[in-house]
């Protein structure tokens, strides 16, 4: 069985599985001011963060064109697996599936799974990785697709921030009721739930809000010996690997990969934010 996974651009896959022909990631549009950058390989971090850090204004993202995923659906693999950003935070998982039926209609019938990740960054890599797990085992495209949504229903999703700026500002937080606390450095712990973003519990300081986070992995994740964990950051490489020992003081995974954000989830998560998946 051949198979690929493809995502968007929040997928935020690791270097080294940038190199795995498995693997494909269709980018979404980022903007700033009158800048356009497409989120893809020549996506340069540490400048968008200055150019965003510079502005006056705050940066905005349009999720790919369906015509973009039916491109990627054109291909030799047999089965397709598509993990894509929250439904009700972005266009993303609307243009995949409606790129499936336009292949269908121009190409006939073809095996492919989009999956709405209600997650985004290490979520969908987690569901992404787990996926490739499955194919490697050779199970059926119809038993792949039923335990990759049964996967996402169980995985949890966290993560700590400096500022919710960017997502307040683009409507990301619908539902949530105000947090205005930053004059007294008070940073939130965020989950997701059915996909929309929550607020779990708040500490001052970000070093307080990552311990609190931690315990609330271990209050909400039984046998995580059995569960692969990912992080995510924004530029802060030390402070994913922080987050690596004071949740590994208190148990044990199966795996741990940390990875680096492109630049959807650096426009959201701002600089120095962490995501964990599990």
């Amino acid at each position: 069985m051949t198979y690929k996974i493809i995502g968007d651009s929040c997928l935020d896959l690791t270097k080294e599985l940038k190199q795995d022909p498995h693997f494909q990631m269709i980018p979404l549009t980022l903007m700033i001011e009158d800048k356009t950058i497409i989120d893809d390989e020549t996506f340069n971090q540490k400048e968008f963060i200055r150019l965003v850090k510079e502005s006056e204004d705050y940066p905005k993202t349009a999720c790919p064109s369906p015509e973009m995923f039916k491109e990627a659906y054109h291909c030799d693999a047999e089965n397709i697996f598509v993990v894509t950003l929250s439904g009700p935070l972005s266009g993303s998982y609307n243009s995949a599936v409606l790129a499936k039926s336009l292949y269908e209609e121009e190409y006939g019938p073809k095996n492919i799974c989009v999956i709405n990740s209600e997650s985004a960054s290490s979520g969908e890599l987690n569901i992404a990785l787990h996926i490739r797990d499955l194919c490697e085992q050779g199970l059926s495209f119809e038993e792949i697709e039923k335990e990759a949504n049964a996967y996402r229903d169980r995985m949890n999703t966290y993560f700590v921030v400096e500022t919710l700026d960017t997502l307040k500002k683009n409507g990301r937080l619908t539902g949530l009721s105000a947090f205005i606390a930053t004059a007294l450095n008070i940073k939130p712990v965020m989950s997701a739930e059915g996909g929309q973003i929550i607020k779990l519990d708040q500490a001052r300081g970000i070093n307080k809000a990552l311990k609190r986070m931690v315990e609330i992995v271990f209050r909400d994740n039984e046998k995580t010996e059995e569960k692969r964990l990912v992080i995510s950051h924004v530029n802060a490489p030390e402070r994913a690997e922080q987050v690596k020992e004071m949740l590994y003081s208190q148990g044990k995974f199966k795996e741990v990969v940390i990875t680096d954000t492109a630049g959807v989830s650096t426009v959201y998560a701002n600089d120095g934010g962490i995501i964990v998946a599990l």
